[in-house]
């Protein structure tokens, strides 16, 4: 089904052959490098430089770029730049705290001349492919979902920092990426979905970081026979491979694509160039996927549900195992209570947003549940079209009948569902979704309150399989149903000529931005001192901690314009702990400010043999994860950290480039630990690194540094590693915005 070559492969005559010699040269000869020289701004060795054609940012992130942004300087907006409202439109927290945010994102375009999708209209991918985007073009996105490689765009998903460098005419700089080449063969079977390619290819690749901060470029005969929402299924699940981008070859579907959609002239013909040089390679051969379920908690947890139904007892005792580690025993997941006469029986199920509410998905579930009905008993099917145009799509078409004539319910053009903002199933509850991700509590379950649900991902194809069969798992090869005729697709404009606030390059400067009471200005961050002194807030021994544990979405995300209000539910699905202990190492640092050292801070630097003046050091928190920031692109997994006081965290490897950008961009030191050195101190033990702002500013790598724990001191060796000229910068004055408005003042 999958196979993988670490071995470098070279394109020839239309098929790739094993390179003789590694000839990273011949990069130059992909599709994703012929697009990225079209977009780099400055020529240098082993580095990108890059500006993208345009830029998206959805109600969870964009008040605060706009307020990074406003602080560094920014007077309007250089590139189209569009705000959508698809991730909390339905919240109900904190009153009119959401809606105000919506007034000030269109008082934000108005002003300075944006574009602004009101809510309910588009979930912000979708909205990107239909109006955004075009072959060699390049999107930046404020969510890590930000992939449209199947239209020939390159996109990148990165924290709100990124967005705002773009803001203020700067770069988006990374080292040269490596180059996979993903070589797609045969055709799916009926019943195999867009997601079980994905789901296959998250198991095959993630664990092991075969393509981590890698371009997947997708090419070979298998290409022709998907259509396009098949294409953009498979697309928008790479960022779950933990890749950068991702870039297919184009067509004629993706000409007709763009046509549909208005934009002919977007259509480019993109395929490698003879000769083009892949650093490696996966074979996907598409006529041997099977329907696949990923289980909690992440999507690489792959398994084919022929083999999850032959054996439920066994993997489902090994997720209850999972999260009784992941929990501490503080809460369960008990999925052998969903086997019922040896079949598993699911309590939900979900098709929805930017990877399962395409339409083809949408019509497949209706012609499988066609004669058919979801049942009367716990189970229930929910479906959340991407946008208004394609709604009104299976309304004309009937598709939207023939489901609610089965019993499933049709909700609005919103994220919800992937986030923890609509659909929480019941506690204990399994629900089998189409969405992108099943990280644990991202469907809303609160841990604190005793809560626990699951999450499987499936195709929109064997959900709708599993509700002809009332909630009994079955795979969709394995009912009959005559799938739906690939007709002439339409597209209808004028629900957002109507409705869509189209302003870049008419900005009013003369206009006001609206706030209401809960949007709030970012509180002062200080810039590194000489020396510093770190007391660790949390310790997360998982091998992976997600964004969502770092800062949970779902109804925490209504307080996202308030840094401080946000920065309280800090880790508190995970570490409930944390954001006390980060308090009180935020309230030393206030009294060493004062220029009084308390006597918990004297004791340990007398253990530690240091002599320090107040003025000469700095206190700050630090978390220690094995492998911090999978996941969501959202910027707040770091800036709440660092309102409360946060000044590094110290991990083994980060698990995504934009985590460790987030921290970078937010002024936290991003220490690595050597593969082996043990870290062993607990929450409230001390780290003195010293001579710290003289080794960032010397660009060296390596941090000595001495740990306090249990009374005994020990050495600690921090590095600081691939740290460019630009972020050491951003780490010396303390976050992005510190250092535009001193560049400003100049």
């Amino acid at each position: 089904m999958i196979t993988l070559q670490s071995a470098g492969v070279r394109w020839q005559k239309g098929t790739p052959v094993p390179a003789s010699v590694a000839s990273p040269a011949d990069r130059e000869k992909t599709m994703a490098y012929q697009i990225f020289r079209r977009h780099n701004q400055r020529e240098e060795a082993g580095q990108l430089h890059l500006k993208f054609d345009s830029l998206i940012s959805h109600d969870i992130t964009y008040v605060g770029i706009i307020q990074t942004a406003k602080a560094s300087g920014l007077k309007e907006f250089p590139v189209p730049y569009v705000m959508t409202n698809c991730h909390n439109s339905l919240c109900a927290v904190g009153g009119t705290i959401n809606e105000d945010d919506h007034v000030f994102g269109l008082s934000a375009a108005i002003k300075y001349g944006g574009n602004f999708v009101p809510a309910n209209q588009a979930v912000i991918h979708q909205y990107a492919r239909e109006m955004m985007s075009g072959c060699g073009r390049m999107i930046l996105g404020s969510d890590s979902h930000t992939r449209y490689g199947a239209i020939g765009t390159m996109g990148v998903g990165e924290g709100g920092p990124e967005i705002v460098k773009q803001l203020l005419k700067n770069t988006y700089d990374i080292a040269s990426p490596q180059v996979v080449l993903v070589y797609l063969t045969g055709s799916p079977a009926q019943g195999v979905g867009p997601h079980d390619v994905a789901i296959a290819l998250c198991g095959a690749v993630y664990k092991n970081g075969f393509v981590k901060n890698k371009v997947l470029e997708f090419a070979g005969p298998g290409i022709a026979g998907l259509p396009m929402d098949y294409r953009i299924g498979i697309d928008v699940m790479t960022t779950e491979t933990a890749c950068l981008s991702s870039i297919w070859e184009t067509d004629g579907a993706v000409e007709e694509y763009l046509a549909i959609h208005g934009r002919p002239e977007a259509y480019e013909a993109l395929h490698p160039q003879e000769g083009a040089y892949y650093d490696s390679m996966i074979t996907i051969d598409l006529s041997k996927v099977e329907p696949m379920a990923a289980l909690p908690f992440h999507p690489a947890e792959a398994y084919p549900i022929r083999e999850l139904m032959a054996n439920p007892g066994d993997i489902f005792r090994e997720v209850e195992k999972r999260a009784a580690e992941q929990f501490g025993g503080k809460v369960s997941l008990s999925l052998t209570d969903k086997l019922v006469d040896g079949k598993v029986v699911v309590d939900q199920g979900i098709i929805a947003g930017c990877a399962g509410g395409m339409y083809d998905n949408i019509a497949e579930a209706a012609a499988i549940l066609d004669g058919h009905d979801v049942g009367s008993g716990y189970f229930s099917l929910s479906i959340y079209p991407p946008s208004v145009p394609v709604n009104l799509e299976l309304i004309q078409n009937g598709v939207q009948q023939s489901l609610l004539q089965a019993g499933a319910l049709f909700k609005p053009c919103f994220c919800g569902p992937c986030f923890g903002a609509g659909d929480v199933p019941a506690n204990n509850g399994l629900s089998v979704r189409h969405t992108t991700r099943n990280f644990p509590n991202r469907e809303g379950s609160k841990p604190g309150d005793g809560q626990l649900s699951g999450v499987v991902l499936m195709d929109a194809r064997s959900i709708a399989a599993t509700a002809r069969n009332h909630g009994v798992l079955t795979p969709a090869t394995e009912v009959d149903y005559v799938p739906p005729k690939q007709g002439k697709r339409t597209f209808d404009t004028q629900v957002y000529d109507r409705r869509v606030y189209f302003g870049f390059g008419h900005p009013q400067p003369e206009s006001e931005l609206k706030f209401g009471p809960n949007i709030a200005e970012w509180p002062p961050i200080p810039a590194l001192a000489d020396n510093l002194l770190m007391q660790v807030a949390s310790v997360l021994r998982d091998p992976v901690t997600t964004t969502d544990e770092l800062i949970p979405s779902g109804e925490t995300s209504s307080y996202r314009s308030n840094p401080m209000k946000l920065a309280s539910f800090a880790l508190s699905r995970r570490d409930p702990d944390y954001v006390p202990r980060a308090l009180d190492t935020q309230a030393l640092e206030t009294a060493r400010q004062a220029g009084t050292l308390p006597a918990q801070v004297q004791d340990a630097l007398d253990k530690l043999g240091q002599k320090l003046d107040p003025a000469a050091f700095q206190i700050g928190s630090v978390i220690f994860a094995n492998k911090p920031g999978d996941g969501s692109a959202r910027e707040q997994a770091a800036s709440c950290q660092r309102v409360l006081g946060g000044c590094a965290n110290i991990c083994y490897e980060f698990a995504t480039k934009r985590y460790r950008s987030n921290c970078v961009n937010w002024g936290m030191l991003p220490f690595t630990l050597a593969e082996g050195d043990e870290f062993r101190c607990q929450p409230g033990d001390f780290i003195y690194v010293p001579d710290v702002k003289a080794k960032v500013l010397a660009g060296d790598d390596t941090f000595p540094a001495l740990a306090l724990s249990g009374g005994a001191v020990t050495p600690l060796t921090l590095y600081l590693k691939n740290t460019t000229g630009e972020e050491r910068e951003l780490l010396l004055t303390g976050c992005l915005m510190n250092h535009y408005a001193a560049q400003n003042q100049d």
